[in-house]
């Protein structure tokens, strides 16, 4: 096994930087024509993972639109990820869990662990009780082989005063744990491309960047290339601007494509 800031590395050199991010909200469901109930759900994950299971590096599912239905939801969730990964498309899970002690210990291993049903290639977290509370994640990151991204400056204004205050403590930190990791370490941060301007320091995380509010949000392209050209492991996430065009699967295929190449484009 390798760690997952090489294998995020290797999945982005073959596919792309384009992450695509799987919101199925009420509102696109029925634009895609599809019922807001299960059945719509698993109508919605079956054909994001025709479309981009084996074509994107990355996937990011947002958990709360499967758990608002419950045990069922959990399990087309479990469906979509089971169908990704062995296509060879690595499963971000954005759940922003953040506790303390043996709860963040459970939560590491619910998504973490590679025996858990829900069992993913990175998730997202929240620092707001501690960077070194989310110690349990970090250790079975490593033990597994799998990633944890940190939010750092997300891509809300609502949270720009007390991100800003702690976002250069955040990143030092995770730096801190991947020291001497080759190529890259596997912790990394969440930055959005709407922060305007970069008012941290990354060059010493040695990590991936998640780097959501690309297009709905107002973040571009250009932003991604201004504020984080040059760095490695940069993970551009785009939902909105890439499931509007479902739920045609050649249409969500080409929308992919098309920003891949753009976000490669020098």
């Amino acid at each position: 096994m390798t760690g997952f800031g090489a294998r995020l590395l290797e999945a982005t050199h073959g596919h792309g930087r384009l992450c695509v991010g799987l919101d199925p909200h009420p509102a696109l469901l029925r634009q895609w024509g599809l019922g807001d109930d299960v059945a719509g759900l698993r109508g919605f994950s079956e054909i994001c993972a025709e479309a981009f299971a084996g074509r994107v590096a990355v996937v990011k599912p947002q958990s709360a639109f499967f758990e608002r239905f419950g045990a069922r939801g959990i399990a087309v969730l479990e469906e979509l990820i089971s169908a990704c990964r062995t296509a060879g498309t690595l499963v971000l899970l954005d759940v922003k869990r953040g506790d303390i002690g043996t709860t963040m210990a459970a939560y590491a291993d619910a998504y973490l662990d590679p025996s858990a049903p829900l069992a993913v290639d990175a998730i997202t977290v929240s620092p707001y009780v501690g960077v070194g509370a989310l110690q349990p994640a970090f250790e079975a990151a490593v033990k597994h082989d799998a990633g944890v991204f940190v939010l750092a400056l997300s891509s809300n204004p609502e949270g720009a005063d007390v991100q800003r205050a702690l976002a250069q403590g955040i990143v030092d930190d995770l730096g801190a744990y991947n020291v001497g990791a080759d190529p890259m370490g596997s912790l990394g941060v969440v930055v959005g491309a709407t922060v305007g301007e970069l008012t941290v320091d990354l060059t010493g995380l040695n990590g991936p960047v998640l780097v959501p509010g690309v297009g709905a949000q107002g973040g571009t392209v250009a932003d991604v290339r201004r504020l984080f050209g040059g760095l490695p492991g940069v993970l551009p996430a785009v939902s909105r601007g890439v499931l509007r065009t479902g739920p045609d699967v050649a249409a969500l295929r080409a929308t992919a494509a098309r920003l891949n190449q753009e976000l490669s484009a020098d």
